[in-house]
């Protein structure tokens, strides 16, 4: 696995964890929390009170003539055959997982890149999950492979019991499509990764008992684990410390499989990862920023990616900087290597996904949220960036790479038009268009425009609105608006397959808005809005719904929002801030309760987004805002509809819950539904999916456009 690869694994499970010697008590606890008892996810109560809740949601919204038109709508995306198959390009061929109604837990396929050119692909079944699960009776979820390079015939498969994030890992062999018998097996189910150093060893970050998890249940120590051996006599090679938020080793490991050493990092805050070296049997911190870290190598080069100005070698490189090192002087001298300035973002740009072939260097880079693709390439002691030739005005990003070739796809989408797949073979200097989705609905009528709405502090925020071209302005139109605003995660124009069916199709409007706490514009854009500015997130959100209403897109009673997990609490803070402003809001999966949700899930990992409760400083933050705690008596709510899986093991099931039940026992309207399986992302086959969609859709429909 490429080194960018590996960190972007490592970024999405470094999430931050509180500071235990500082915190506080005044957390509230059962004599002050009537529902904390929902926090238990399968107890019988909890299970029961899940059921009785199902019933009636169902009850209210299946009922509804326009539910199983819209349902069927769903699914017919969901289990099209003619969508794009998502690829990624190996020695053998190119690999896909498919979903459809034959096969609802999912093939792990190949296929020729000769084949997948043509409009009908060969696929040859490599690992049938819906068999796998039947044989073993499991509700097994595939979630992915990590291979040894550079032939990749050999992976770990992970699998999850009914979607969770904590998975079990199994090796396979690709060439004969089974489980290898005698082989590495981790059965017990936790967080973490492996990494093949070679064919008999793996590197193995993982539950391994007795205090080797973290404060917020991710793992710290990593572990050099031998074939025929026993995981528990495994040497340990890494050890973090439990205060952490994830810590571990990885090989420091080029595109064609070459080991030049192992690098280790301890995430001691949500945002800020301390990196080392083994240097002389002895792990070097790295002389880094803490909100640098490692990006990839090519042609020799060791990248570094900064989201913090950062001063080295009498140089002073800009936040969101790419700065490279020539990789033998790093090795010789990790600290003192030369650095060099590879890439700078100008005004209003940032970079977002990358990854490396066997000779370039590819960055997809967002210019005021349009998508754009350079290519890097290092020689005769300077670097050279080049543009892809790729559709303007679109969301850009990179599909799957070659580690053999400079070969390369792209995917490009936005709001109306159906998504399409470029290839580009490096070699041949050819650019083509593989795969272009099938249309799902109607864009004929429609257009998109770009607003800007000013926050409470002045700031200005953009969005976009889908709607009717010509569309009266009189403050009628159904309209639902989203966003996220966390993480630095950029919300981006991508088609509206189901959306553009269930929703457009019926005369509603969406609207996307980019939000302070995501990445939309770099990681300034994030950093001015979170832990006691997150407040910025929620008026920025706010803004725009009364900018919509201003402009009479729109008008209280017909604009809903919608949101999930960090975008469920944005949700939850808006229609508990400014309850005149929403008559509808479906809070997904969220998080809610804020004043206990380090003790929920895996929420103490988010400690450095939104700060510690248990500190007082920073619960009085939290607590002018957190939902849960915002629900109060005598106020008219939009009946909001919450949902949640009680798989979810990442955001837990509890914060949806414990809003039904406080807005219940309030004797508000409300709506709630939880999938019994399913993780973070809800349902685990198409069937639910589209359940899920419906259920929402007629929802909105009755509370918007009726």
């Amino acid at each position: 696995m490429k080194l960018v690869s590996m960190l972007a694994m490592a970024a999405a499970m470094t999430l931050a964890t509180p500071n235990s010697a500082a915190a506080q008590d005044g957390i509230p606890g059962p004599d002050e929390d009537p529902h904390i008892w929902l926090e238990e996810a399968r107890s019988d109560e909890a299970l029961a009170w899940v059921r009785a809740e199902n019933a009636r949601t169902m009850a209210a919204l299946v009922n509804d003539p326009r539910f199983e038109a819209l349902k069927a709508e769903a699914l017919a995306i969901y289990d099209s055959e003619d969508r794009i198959p998502d690829v990624s390009i190996r020695p053998d061929g190119l690999y896909n997982f498919w979903q459809d109604k034959q096969n609802p837990r999912g093939l792990v396929r190949k296929t020729t890149l000769e084949s997948y050119r043509t409009d009908s692909p060969v696929w040859e079944t490599v690992l049938d999950v819906d068999a796998l699960a039947a044989a073993e009776g499991k509700e097994w979820v595939y979630k992915g492979s990590s291979c040894l390079p550079p032939a990749q015939k050999y992976c770990m498969i992970a699998l999850s019991d009914g979607g969770k994030d904590a998975t079990i890992l199994r090796e396979f062999d690709m060439e004969t499509q089974s489980f290898v018998e005698g082989g590495f097996v981790l059965d017990n189910e936790s967080q973490g990764s492996v990494e093949w150093l070679d064919r008999d060893t793996l590197l193995v970050s993982r539950d391994f008992g007795d205090g080797t998890l973290t404060d917020s249940a991710y793992p710290f120590t990593t572990r050099l684990w031998k074939r025929g051996t026993d995981i528990g006599d495994a040497q340990e090679i890494f050890r973090g410390e439990s205060g952490d938020v994830w810590s571990g080793a990885s090989l420091l490991r080029d595109g064609r499989g070459t080991v030049h050493g192992y690098s280790a990092f301890r995430a001691v805050s949500f945002h800020e990862t301390e990196h080392f070296f083994l240097k002389d049997g002895e792990w070097l911190r790295l002389d880094i920023p803490l909100k640098a870290s490692p990006y990839g190598i090519v042609d020799g080069q060791l990248l570094f990616s900064t989201d913090v100005e950062w001063e080295a070698n009498g140089q002073t490189f800009a936040p969101d900087s790419l700065i490279s090192v020539n990789l033998e002087a790093f090795k010789a001298d990790p600290n003192g290597a030369a650095k060099t300035l590879v890439w700078a973002p100008g005004d209003r740009q940032t970079k977002q996904g990358a990854t490396i072939t066997s000779d370039s260097l590819y960055v997809s880079l967002l210019d005021n949220v349009r998508g754009k693709v350079v290519k890097f390439d290092y020689a005769d002691g300077q670097w050279a960036q080049s543009a892809i030739d790729l559709p303007e005005n679109s969301t850009i990003g990179i599909g799957s790479s070659s580690d053999e070739r400079d070969e390369v796809m792209f995917t490009v989408t936005d709001f109306l038009n159906p998504s399409r797949l470029y290839y580009r073979d490096g070699a041949a200097g050819t650019l083509e268009v593989l795969k272009t989705s099938p249309a799902f609905f109607e864009p004929e009528g429609m257009e998109v425009v770009q607003f800007e709405a000013t926050s409470a502090d002045g700031a200005k925020i953009p969005y976009f609105v889908v709607k009717p071209k010509g569309m009266e302005l009189d403050g009628t139109n159904p309209t639902l608006l989203t966003g996220y605003g966390g993480f630095q995660v950029p919300r981006l124009p991508a088609y509206l397959a189901s959306t553009g069916k269930m929703w457009l199709e019926r005369g509603g409007v969406y609207v996307l808005a980019n939000l302070r706490g995501g990445g939309e514009f770099g990681p300034m854009w994030h950093q001015t809005a979170i832990r006691e500015n997150k407040q910025r997130t929620w008026d920025d959100f706010i803004a725009v719904a009364e900018d919509l209403v201003a402009r009479k897109v729109t008008a209280p009673d017909h604009l809903g929002i919608q949101g999930g997990s960090q975008g469920g609490l944005l949700v939850g803070t808006a229609f508990t801030q400014r309850p005149d402003l929403f008559d509808a809001a479906i809070v997904q999966i969220p998080l809610f309760d804020m004043l206990r949700y380090h003790l929920i899930g895996r929420g103490a990992s988010w400690i450095g987004e939104y700060g510690d409760p248990r500190i007082p400083e920073q619960r009085e933050w939290i607590e002018g805002y957190s939902p849960y705690q915002k629900i109060v008596a005598g106020v008219d709510y939009p009946s909001p509809f919450l949902w949640a899986s009680t798989a979810d093991d990442r955001t837990h099931p509890a914060h949806a819950r414990k809003g039904a039940a406080k807005l219940k026992a309030l004797g508000q309207p409300y709506y709630y539904y939880e999938e019994m399986t399913g993780g973070h992302s809800g349902g685990v086959d198409n069937e639910q999916r589209a359940q899920l969609q419906a259920l929402q859709y007629v929802y909105l429909l009755q509370r918007l456009a009726d």
